[in-house]
């Protein structure tokens, strides 16, 4: 059955406004929104014949779990939904709208944004992106048991050596069309690094499900599929194989990218739109105020990116990204993930918790309709 949503009071969400206007944080910047010149205007793309169609969301979301603490990531395993909690380092399972644990990810130093971040499911392993205390590193565990009943198998890393810090950590795992592995890294509050191609900090990389390096990456040798990044946050592909992802800015433009293998996306020499020819625009770009885009997914024709600090769900049609729809702009608060589920819903998670913000944090199934 469906969970009742909690009603977030007046007087809370006034408390949690000015919280956001008094502190100074990474992945949440508080410039004057008025101060930041106009976007420039980007040409239309032009729509993809066969496309599929765009969706938007049809009445109001229903709660499926609450109660949660940090939630940072869902996946599913076949039907099963599984949660990702930052601070705790737990993995919980949803059984007809309860929570249980499946296990604790070991190692987990949660500081800041750092945490258990990330994770994704693929051939009964779960893949998890965790902050340890020796860097950020991507690890899988088999998924042991069933539905209702999961447990966590002895973990093998894939990946080390990822930069950690209490800001910039990136972490979002996602498996693309062909099959691999896409991690995000942030630049780990050095900058220059998403610059730098010998470090793993400021990148998106590609691997495969067994930790190996695909010998089609663009850099030989390397997991390094595209780079010049700050703080990237979400990734996911359309019917067409198109790669999107959301990244946090600084204090000037959040971004929407289409990522190219080998692409520079021009941090930190550029923020947003640039016109250098050295590095890939953004083909939308957002005031921060309104954005902190976080977690993304494609739904038929539609990418719907989760907003934390502009408390807001976009839409995103792929025929035309440079255009976009918000919905539920501070509805539910701030928004963490937004994930589609195996029968093609929408599933969007919110971020409350993490900020000591009070109130609750949930996971809400959106109904959609042909936009």
């Amino acid at each position: 059955m469906p969970i009742p949503l909690p009603r977030r009071a007046s007087a809370l969400a006034t408390m949690a406004v000015s919280l956001l206007a008094l502190s100074a944080c990474a992945e949440e910047r508080t410039p004057d929104a008025a101060a930041s010149p106009p976007s420039p205007s980007a040409p239309a793309a032009p729509p993809t014949p066969g496309a599929p169609q765009a969706v938007m969301p049809d009445g109001a979301p229903e709660g499926v779990a609450s109660g949660l603490v940090t939630p940072w990531s869902v996946a599913f395993a076949d039907t099963a939904m599984l949660v990702s909690e930052r601070d705790t380092g737990r993995i919980l399972e949803v059984v007809d709208g309860g929570l249980r644990t499946v296990g604790e990810v070991p190692d987990v130093a949660a500081r800041g944004e750092g945490g258990l971040l990330g994770i994704a499911v693929a051939d009964g392993e779960l893949f998890a992106y965790v902050t340890t205390p020796d860097g950020n590193r991507v690890v899988g565990f088999p998924l042991d048991g069933a539905a209702g009943a999961f447990a966590l198998g002895e973990p093998r890393t894939l990946v080390d050596g990822i930069p950690a810090s209490n800001i910039h950590n990136g972490g979002r795992l996602a498996f693309g069309p062909d099959g691999m592995l896409y991690v995000t890294t942030g630049d780990a509050s050095d900058p220059e690094l998403a610059q730098d191609p010998d470090s793993l900090a400021g990148k998106i990389l590609r691997i495969a499900p067994d930790g190996s390096i695909p010998n089609d990456n663009p850099f030989a040798g390397s997991p390094v599929w595209s780079l010049g990044h700050r703080n990237p946050q979400g990734i996911g592909w359309d019917a067409a194989g198109t790669m999107f992802a959301s990244e946090f800015g600084q204090d000037t433009w959040d971004e929407l990218n289409i990522i190219e293998p080998g692409g520079n996306y021009g941090w930190p020499t550029v923020e947003g739109v640039g016109g250098d020819p050295r590095y890939v625009d953004p083909v939308q770009q957002w005031a921060p105020a309104d954005a902190s885009p976080s977690g993304l997914t494609v739904v038929e024709g539609t990418v719907f990116v989760a907003n934390l600090r502009g408390e807001r769900l976009r839409g995103i049609p792929t025929s035309d990204p440079t255009t976009s729809t918000e919905y539920f702009v501070g509805e539910f608060g701030r928004l963490r993930d937004a994930v589609v589920g195996p029968g093609g819903e929408l599933y969007v998670v919110t971020s409350d918790t993490d900020r000591g913000n009070g109130g609750v944090d949930d996971i809400l199934r959106v109904p959609l309709t042909a936009g």
